[in-house]
């Protein structure tokens, strides 16, 4: 009877655990099923955030208006108009001689009441007259000094460098000197001819005794 009783108590209380470790057991099983389940199925895409995202709201307002090239430049300024015939007085200024020539200053100051400018290199020729007859070559322009527009509001000048080389320098032969009474000077960009008395020696013939520089702004040294 004392045996059958220890039996009895071993079983009750085993009967709860083996309940336990049934369920235990079976919980285990079905786990490993569905993690091997999970596996072996195809992973279903992601929604990415902008699709699960609700669409924002279209905008009630006008978008700003966008300015266009041309409104956003300003307007070219109009610049002075070249200076026409008539408009200019024409004076020789200083000169200064050196060894075999001699470099004349030739001025040039705007008389009219409106604003006017000056671009590049006057046509200066040594003449004889009148009646005024060319001698020899035009003078030949020359580039060391570059060219610029020369503004002249009313009343100021510009001035241009003129070299005058001594005809005496070449042979008689190739030169046939021969006196002028006066430079015949085009301003720039004029057709109207202004002669200032000169006495040099040219040369007939064609041999380049005159050079002229472009002009630049200030007086040149006028009397």
């Amino acid at each position: 009877m004392e045996g059958t009783a220890v039996i009895r108590r071993f079983g009750s209380s085993r009967a709860p655990w083996a309940a336990a470790a049934l369920a235990c057991f079976a919980t285990l099983a079905l786990a490993g099923c569905g993690s091997s389940a999970s596996s072996s199925a195809p992973a279903t895409p992601a929604r990415s955030a902008s699709s699960s995202s609700p669409a924002p709201a279209a905008s009630t307002s006008a978008p700003a208006p966008v300015s266009s090239p041309s409104s956003a430049v300003s307007p070219a300024v109009v610049g002075a108009q070249a200076c026409p015939n008539g408009s200019l007085k024409v004076t020789q200024g200083l000169g200064q001689g050196y060894a075999g020539g001699v470099y004349e200053v030739i001025d040039f100051t705007n008389t009219s009441a409106s604003t006017c400018t000056l671009y590049g290199y006057p046509g200066v020729s040594l003449v004889s007259g009148p009646p005024y007859v060319q001698i020899g070559l035009a003078a030949k322009r020359q580039s060391t000094t570059p060219a610029t527009v020369v503004t002249l509001a009313p009343g100021a000048a510009a001035n241009a460098t003129l070299q005058i080389v001594d005809a005496l320098n070449f042979p008689t032969s190739t030169c046939s000197p021969a006196a002028a009474t006066d430079l015949q000077v085009y301003p720039p960009g004029q057709t109207a001819a202004v002669y200032l008395p000169n006495q040099s020696e040219a040369c007939a013939e064609p041999v380049q005794t005159t050079f002229i520089g472009p002009v630049q702004a200030g007086n040149g040294g006028s009397t």
